[in-house]
């Protein structure tokens, strides 16, 4: 390239003004050379003829290069003085321009945040309040918790590992024992799990009523039967959550909630015998595999025993435990602490 290590510095300073290394050689062979035609700077410069004409029209777009007034025909390298200071002077107008335009924008989303606060505001006042965020919808509960008065009910759809925590954390408990009547609807899987299980059990002592069912549409609480909480999202509870204070959506919710509560299973019952007769080792881990979701086949196979046998034990302890289905024998047998 021609030009010395100043030439290059003088490269990088005149990229702000729009002449980059390529456009800054051209320009600096035409101010060396005047009289060169455009095959004369390629091979000055080292690029190809195409090129250099398409850099010496950027050149004339930068009002670098213009027409030379002794001859019509003819073109000039502006002298630097007074081309770069006034190429920079109209990149100075540009910018000068480009910030007032982005002043009117920040200006603009000043309002628009404004607008936006006015809205969560009026969305977050009267009949329906927005949580935003589950650590936001979480606190806020807790809160709706501490001021309830009569009652909680409650429909929660979670995993195991969501809905067990230890008990002696657990925000419900604190409710419970000031009196609070609570009614909790679980999904069933809550079974497969002592934690879950014993959670549920430590709930049941301290008064609250535990039922389950195969599925639930939603996450629901309802304090005093007047503040319904919903999630924003059913399929992703960290979006946050709605409170409705409105008695039509609060009635909707008491509706489901009855409607669910109704065709639950109960889990613990106060009529429930006592059995203290011990466990053979063969019901102890019968009753284990089948808590843990393993059929009469799998029971028989890591058991070492025949099929018939399995059966016959299951028969048996169902029996015993004056149990219906799979269900409710595991129910039966985590509430006497068998599983």
């Amino acid at each position: 390239m021609v030009g010395s290590d100043k030439t290059e510095k003088e490269e990088d300073v005149l990229e702000p003004l729009g002449v980059d290394e390529a456009t800054f050689a051209v320009y600096h062979a035409l101010l060396s050379h005047p009289d060169s035609t455009p095959e004369n700077i390629a091979a000055l410069v080292k690029r190809p003829v195409t090129e250099v004409h398409e850099l010496m029209e950027k050149l004339r777009k930068l009002e670098l290069l213009v027409p030379t007034w002794t001859n019509p025909d003819g073109e000039h390298a502006v002298h630097p003085r007074v081309g770069l200071t006034g190429l920079a002077e109209r990149r100075r107008t540009e910018l000068n321009k480009m910030l007032g335009e982005l002043k009117e924008a920040e200006a603009s989303a000043e309002v628009l945040a404004e607008q936006y606060n006015e809205l969560l505001t009026a969305r977050s006042s009267g009949d329906v309040e927005v949580l935003n965020g589950r650590a936001n919808a979480s606190r806020r509960i807790e809160e709706l918790g501490l001021k309830a008065k009569d009652t909680l009910w409650g429909l929660v759809p979670a995993h195991i590992d969501d809905v067990t925590h230890p008990f002696d954390k657990s925000p419900d408990v604190p409710l419970l024992e000031r009196g609070l009547r609570m009614r909790t609807v679980y999904l069933q899987s809550i079974t497969s799990s002592k934690q879950a299980l014993d959670y549920a059990a430590a709930m049941h002592q301290l008064g609250g009523e535990i039922r389950a069912t195969p599925t639930l549409p939603l996450r629901l609480l309802i304090f005093d039967q007047e503040i319904a909480v919903m999630p924003m999202d059913p399929e992703n509870p960290t979006v946050g959550a709605v409170i409705h204070r409105s008695p039509a959506v609060v009635s909707v919710a008491l509706a489901l909630f009855d409607s669910y509560w109704a065709r639950a299973t109960e889990l613990f019952d106060a009529d429930d015998r006592e059995d203290n007769v011990p466990l053979t080792p063969h019901e102890a881990e019968v009753l284990r595999l089948l808590a843990g979701g393993a059929k009469d086949e799998q029971v028989a196979r890591l058991l070492g025993i025949s099929l018939r046998t399995a059966r016959r034990i299951t028969a048996t302890l169902s029996e015993r435990l004056n149990a219906a289905s799979r269900f409710e024998l595991g129910v039966a047998a985590a509430k006497r602490g068998w599983v």
